[in-house]
């Protein structure tokens, strides 16, 4: 089970990933974990990637294609791995299936947690954020209910901020969908459900 995760930011991608790998015990390598798991353990290819990081400016496809082999090599990705955060262009989706068949690896399905813009739009800026203990809730929690602590919301859950990512997404990401189609490797989910159904429904797709 080879999984490369798409779907716009808040489409709920993450909590399926997490049921996936709950259930099946595949490796869920989100590229940012895995570039902080690499700078903090200075690996030759962390140092490389945190000179640029440190710079302010985006790490090259060329060192994140190979900090991606260097993950799927370790023993936790043997049983299978989703891929959640990458690629995020044709063009790192080109450079992945090349680097994955000199490994002797394939991506076997493309998951498309798909979401309407506005549900999306409705959903993150109904998010809030506890100050005092990283707590997520909703707009109807008035103090923390894990700490009482106080309740603010996150300048990237602000409706201006999340139409900006979904045309980013839109832009840049949403072209993978028809790489992976033309492939034959496009699953697609309805991701405006209860995430039980959704995930359901993933497990069906992907034959599981």
């Amino acid at each position: 089970m080879n999984i490369v995760l798409l779907g716009a930011p808040g489409a709920g991608k993450g909590t399926q990933a997490q049921k996936l790998v709950a259930e099946f015990g595949v490796a869920h390598i989100s590229t940012g974990d895995m570039l902080r798991a690499a700078v903090k353990a200075q690996s030759p290819l962390g140092v490389k990637a945190k000179s640029f990081m440190d710079a302010g400016t985006l790490v090259p496809d060329e060192l994140i294609i190979d900090l991606v082999k260097e993950r799927l090599s370790a023993q936790d990705a043997q049983k299978g791995f989703i891929l959640d955060g990458f690629p995020r262009n044709t063009a790192q989706a080109i450079a992945l299936d090349t680097a994955l068949e000199t490994m002797g690896k394939a991506i076997d399905s493309a998951l498309l947690v798909d979401v309407a813009a506005d549900v999306i739009v409705a959903r993150l800026s109904g998010r809030r954020t506890c100050k005092a203990c990283g707590y997520t809730g909703t707009a109807a929690d008035e103090a923390c209910p894990r700490c009482d602590g106080e309740m603010y919301q996150r300048d990237d859950d602000k409706p201006e901020t999340i139409k900006h990512r979904l045309d980013v997404y839109e832009q840049q990401t949403a072209p993978l969908i028809g790489y992976y189609q033309e492939r034959g490797l496009l699953n697609k989910v309805d991701g405006d459900r209860p995430v039980d159904v959704v995930y359901s429904d993933v497990k069906g797709q992907l034959g599981l």
